[in-house]
């Protein structure tokens, strides 16, 4: 094996907990991490509690609807 770099660049990094808002602020939030992101496990930071897996798929559903256009950003 050879030497370890020096140096080490990422380029789109992955965030393994990124908060995620809803309504109004979910487009904002998600632009904004898949403007700095490649990826992102998502955990919904809501007023009124995902309490339910209906609630959990519907929040979901609605993450890909606020993705900008042509973007590689995989929210999981």
């Amino acid at each position: 094996m050879g030497p370890c770099p020096d140096i080490l660049t990422i380029l789109r990094p992955d965030d393994r907990h990124a908060h995620f808002r809803a309504g109004d602020l979910l487009s904002t939030t998600v632009a904004h991490s898949a403007r700095c992101l490649q990826r992102a496990t998502v955990m919904p930071n809501l007023v009124a509690p995902i309490t339910t897996i209906a609630m959990a798929l519907a929040f979901r559903e609605r993450i890909p609807a606020a993705l900008p256009i042509n973007t590689a950003f995989d929210p999981r």
